[in-house]
């Protein structure tokens, strides 16, 4: 698998690069204008992505399968940082949510890393649980009930789209595990009353839905994010209006370097570009998943299909709120987008990943 170990890497590196490039140019001007500094976000980011890389080898140099031990112990200590992020004087608040721990400069996101220990926890139970998967209470019952836990905490920050993601992640893994079809979907039948819940009776997240149906109805209020995101795609045409020549970046489109910094990439890149990434992410799913069809060992064969399922989902996601096929969610692009605990977390993935691959190639 050694093969597919470099085409990783060389679509990864690519990603990355794309970002370094894209985080400067969406966030330049802002960050002159607000903060007196246009490289500020870039010098941030540059720091966030060496510390990623160095925890992405460190992660590839040790045996997977001793993460097997931690399953569990991961888990609480993930809740727990869930749980203390909520405390006030603890966690930092920004625009109405509590999600992150401020640690001198930096700001570490407790979600992110919630992603790894629940991908690494289910692994774990599906590889010692593959005869009892199929029962209700054995198999699918306890990884309902930690994904629950998981998601009241999450929610509560408030982060929906963290949690239909580590949610719709957990379900495929079951799934692939040999979970019966009929407790998938009681459980999609119960999420119509979580809906009712958590979106209809949610003034703000109703609204993101009410908007993504026809943003230009309001294209100065609650649409004026998702149009404006239009505005840039559509005007970057085929080819784009050239690297650095965005209109959109210039106060207009919020969270250009953030959440929508590929309609950033589609106006100064146009549609070549906006492909191109795509394009990227389409082979980084496709080349993991022949990773995961390889190994053999059944704790590796969950926790790559969690890793590729978690990035590619991710990115589908960022794409779908981008070109307006999807409600705002805000999820970042994956090793593009500004961020620097998802972008640890994405380069861990993907050291671990890359790990399973070369284990279980010097085994054969």
């Amino acid at each position: 698998m050694r093969g597919l170990r470099i085409s990783i890497a060389i679509i990864v590196s690519c990603l990355v690069f794309l970002g370094m490039v894209m985080i400067y140019s969406s966030s330049g001007v802002y960050a002159m204008r607000e903060l007196g500094d246009s490289l500020y976000y870039l010098k941030r980011h540059l720091i966030f992505l060496f510390l990623s890389f160095v925890m992405m080898f460190l992660t590839m140099t040790i045996d997977y399968r001793v993460l097997q031990k931690f399953a569990k112990p991961m888990v609480v200590l993930a809740l727990g940082m869930l749980v203390l992020v909520l405390v006030p004087g603890l966690g930092k608040s920004s625009f109405g949510a509590q999600r992150w721990f401020r640690v001198g400069p930096f700001h570490i996101q407790p979600s992110e890393f919630c992603k790894i220990a629940v991908l690494i926890y289910v692994a774990d139970f599906l590889a010692r649980k593959q005869n009892r998967i199929m029962s209700f209470w054995y198999g699918f019952t306890p990884v309902m009930l930690v994904l629950g836990t998981f998601a009241v905490f999450i929610i509560k920050q408030p982060d929906l789209g963290s949690t239909v993601l580590i949610g719709v992640v957990v379900l495929i893994m079951i799934f692939v595990a040999g979970a019966r079809v009929r407790h998938l979907v009681a459980l999609m039948l119960l999420a119509f009353p979580a809906f009712y819940l958590f979106v209809y009776r949610v003034p703000y997240r109703w609204r993101r839905i009410v908007t993504f149906l026809d943003p230009w109805k309001d294209p100065t209020g609650a649409g004026f994010q998702l149009t404006q995101s239009q505005i840039a795609l559509g005007h970057g045409g085929g080819v784009g209006v050239g690297l650095g020549k965005s209109v959109q970046k210039l106060f207009y489109l919020p969270a250009a370097h953030t959440d929508f910094i590929l309609s950033i990439i589609g106006e100064e890149m146009g549609f070549a570009g906006t492909f191109f990434v795509v394009l990227l992410f389409a082979s980084f799913v496709i080349q993991g998943a022949r990773i995961a069809k390889r190994t053999e060992d059944a704790f590796g064969y969950f926790l790559s299909i969690g890793i590729v399922s978690m990035i590619g989902i991710q990115a589908s996601l960022n794409i779908g709120v981008s070109i307006g096929a999807l409600p705002t969610k805000g999820l970042p692009l994956p090793f593009i987008s500004y961020g620097g605990s998802a972008l640890m977390v994405s380069m861990i993935m993907v050291g671990l990943l890359l790990n399973i691959s070369r284990i279980n190639d010097l085994e054969k």
